[in-house]
């Protein structure tokens, strides 16, 4: 099984299942990174994107798994506590606690905790994160980026310090999540971009494509979790989306088509920023996520 990262973060769980059915070390399972709904894009051609200050609680379980030595059971929970304005920037608290069980007697429990933040126009992004496997810690990552004229440049301070270049096309998890709904808006079905999110010890790069279904009317496929029960959520549009998340490797690798991604998150959209109905799929195991809490949190008013 591949070592693998909500847009709502959730690759830990594959790193964690290599882990388990391979016997891997503490050291090698890394923190995922996080994809979290947000803001407003270059193409916004009506309304801009206003994303919603909330609280979002998503029970996991295990959907299926594939292969010998597939997983048996998997259970947990993401904590989703996303606030901000246009005027502050918008910022994430994200905790998965995550367990897996072989059926072998082998059981995992992992604990990621992370915060972000992401200014308005997408150019200033900080982050730390913290994973602790059956209560010890394993990785710790805390830094930031900045996009300049030529380039993005991060700074991490952890795992060590150093600083580096990524290219100046990438995006980061807020503007990335904002333009899949700004693309929602507009009909679009296929987005394909670089993200840089912070994950893998802070160096790591995923090129991912995102498909964009057909709007779901609301009057006619209700939700049937706590969104259709919200009177303001109830109403409100929203897209099935897919998002494939790839290792970043060679131009040739990626014009040919032949990679095959890391894993993929599909979830439902709407144009407030808000997911429900996650689907986590690792390859080997696929993970199902329903929103069973959801707090509407007020937002700030910028001055």
């Amino acid at each position: 099984m591949k070592q693998i990262t909500f847009g709502l973060a959730l690759p830990v769980l594959a790193a964690l299942a290599a882990g388990l059915l391979t016997g891997t070390t503490d050291s090698q399972v890394r923190a995922a990174p996080i994809a979290a709904p947000v803001p407003p894009g270059e193409a916004a051609k009506a309304k801009p994107v206003v994303l919603a200050s909330h609280r979002a609680v998503y029970d996991l379980k295990l959907a299926k798994s594939s292969g010998s030595r597939g997983i048996q059971a998997a259970r947990g929970r993401i904590l989703y506590d996303f606030s901000g304005s246009a005027c502050d920037g918008y910022e994430l608290h994200f905790r998965q606690v995550s367990q897996l069980d072989s059926g072998e007697g082998k059981t995992i429990l992992s604990d990621l905790r992370s915060t972000t933040w992401e200014n308005t126009d997408a150019s200033k992004f900080r982050f730390n994160s913290e994973n602790l496997l059956n209560d010890k810690v394993t990785d710790t990552v805390d830094g930031s980026a900045e996009r300049g004229a030529s380039g993005v440049k991060v700074g991490l301070n952890k795992p060590t310090s150093k600083t580096f270049n990524v290219p100046a096309d990438v995006v980061f998890p807020t503007e990335h999540m904002r333009r899949i709904i700004e693309a929602a808006r507009a009909g679009k079905t296929i987005l394909e971009f670089p993200v840089y999110d912070g994950s893998d010890g802070g160096e790591k790069l995923y090129h991912t494509l995102t498909v964009i279904g057909a709007a779901i009317d609301p009057a006619q496929k209700p939700a049937d979790d706590v969104t259709g029960k919200d009177p303001a959520m109830a109403g409100m549009l929203r897209w099935p989306v897919t998002v494939s998340y790839f290792d970043k490797k060679s131009e040739d690798s990626e014009r040919t088509g032949e990679q095959t991604p890391v894993y993929a998150i599909a979830f439902e959209l709407y144009e407030n920023g808000i997911s429900r109905a996650l689907v986590l799929d690792y390859n080997d195991f696929t993970i199902k996520g329903d929103l069973s809490s959801l707090e509407m949190k007020k937002a700030k008013v910028c001055q």
